[in-house]
């Protein structure tokens, strides 16, 4: 897979982009640094042109994506295992060969050159290392091997660039094509989508397009809009509060529910607070919501992301989901549990999360989940609705968890997503009537939700 484009100010400024690139894979090599996050950071602290700003995002985004790929040839062309290389001699590496073997745009020499000027200023002693297995990727890049098909699930594994325990898992969930397919997907750079303040979708996408921005509206949810811009952030209209930036299925979610002005909500598992800053705006002006979240750091961005959105329905409350601060009595018209996950529907937009996930984590947390299923089921009134979301599309933390947990609760009874969301989404529900979505079926992150309500 080849993609990409060098800008001309990458040319000029050569190491802007790439040093920043280096950086951030160092951090979430190292330290378990998101992504995004430190990126974002990166980013801001530097007056970068847009186009070295795309370079960046596409640098970082796309050696994460492709490590397992990469790591492959890199041990052939090094003689070693990548491994036992010093991290930022490793970084550097990587970065490199994810230019020559996947953005043609990159002159093979500017990818070479840039990476031997890395070298020299993060390991000096390695910058003839750098330099002898890039000019030999050069050389070989077209008849580099890969593994024997003979092994599928190591095939897939390497070739497209995820762990084995995953592929072999999704194999025998999905089909060996449709993971195929999936794997693929998920090596896509995930749209930048923004949720305009309900009803105010035409506004934003006139805002945006004056200011030259490409804006589009969404396929599924009413409100979205996808645009081409790496720092959303700084779009016209952010700090007024026009907009969120929240992906097109998290936003479905948040329909799902079907709150209406107000009405009561309670979202347990709230950070980074999209869904719940979408609820509040929906039961406004009379309703309420309440978010709830167990860092304070946590409670912190859901009130500030609130205050932004100058939303005033929207209390942020710092406990454990499973031990909510509330009056034994107190009741919601809807509860929102938007689980801890292990996040296996968002690898384009977090590539990093394939490499630090272990089938440990999903027994995990698919155990955290009924607990937290479990203490806010008795927060939802008679009639009531709870709905139960995940960004993964683990069947071991979406139906098996919700099917355990209706089992032992009879006075709760599952309705169809496709009666709640809107008209174009209905045909993202599944055969059990659950929200279920995939990147390479709907160009959606991967998402679950059920909705339940609790018999009058």
């Amino acid at each position: 897979m080849r993609d990409g484009r060098e800008g001309d100010d990458a040319e000029r400024d050569p190491l802007g982009a790439r040093g920043i690139a280096v950086a951030v894979l160092r951090r979430v090599e190292a330290d378990g640094a998101w992504a995004d996050v430190t990126l974002d950071a990166a980013l801001r602290e530097r007056a970068l042109s847009q186009r070295d700003r795309a370079l960046a995002v596409r640098l970082v985004y796309g050696t994460l994506a492709w490590r397992a790929l990469i790591d492959w040839h890199l041990a052939r062309l090094a003689q070693r295992d990548p491994q036992r290389l010093a991290l930022p001699v490793r970084t550097v590496l990587r970065l490199g060969l994810y230019q020559l073997l996947h953005l043609e745009r990159v002159p093979p020499h500017a990818a070479v050159s840039t990476s031997v000027d890395l070298a020299k200023r993060l390991a000096p002693a390695a910058a003839g290392l750098v330099n002898a297995v890039l000019r030999r990727a050069v050389r070989e890049r077209d008849a580099l091997p890969l593994p024997d098909a003979a092994d599928p699930v190591r095939h897939l594994a390497i070739t497209l660039s995820h762990p084995e325990w995953l592929v072999a898992r999704w194999r025998a969930e999905l089909g060996e094509s449709e993971t195929r397919l999936l794997l693929a997907a998920d090596n896509t750079a995930a749209p930048t989508i923004l949720r305009a303040r309900p009803g105010t979708r035409a506004t934003l996408l006139a805002t945006l397009r004056e200011a030259d921005v490409e804006a589009t509206p969404t396929r599924y949810a009413p409100d979205g809009v996808r645009v081409e811009a790496v720092a959303p952030h700084a779009l016209a209209g952010y700090a007024d509060g026009a907009f969120a930036v929240q992906s097109e299925a998290s936003q479905l979610v948040g329909h799902l529910l079907g709150a209406r002005p107000g009405l009561r909500v309670l979202d347990v598992c709230a950070a980074p607070g999209g869904k719940a800053c979408h609820l509040a705006e929906t039961v406004a002006p009379d309703g309420r919501a309440v978010a709830i979240d167990q860092r304070l750091r946590g409670a912190r961005a859901i009130s500030a992301m609130g205050r932004r959105l100058r939303v005033r329905t929207l209390t942020a409350l710092v406990a454990d989901a499973r031990h909510p601060p509330l009056a034994a009595d107190a009741r919601f018209d809807c509860v929102l549990v938007d689980a801890p996950c292990s996040g296996l529907g968002t690898l384009r937009a977090h590539p990093e999360v394939r490499w630090s996930r272990t089938p440990e984590d999903v027994r995990r947390l698919a155990v955290l989940q009924a607990e937290i299923l479990e203490a806010a089921s008795a927060y939802v009134r008679p009639g009531g609705a709870l709905v139960y979301a995940t960004c993964t599309i683990s069947a071991a933390e979406n139906e098996d968890v919700v099917e355990r947990w209706l089992a032992a609760h009879p006075e709760l009874e599952r309705t169809n997503a496709a009666a709640h969301l809107p008209e174009a989404a209905a045909g993202l529900v599944d055969a059990r009537g659950a929200l279920h979505t995939f990147p390479h079926r709907d160009d959606l992150d991967g998402f679950f939700a059920v909705r339940v309500q609790r018999r009058a």
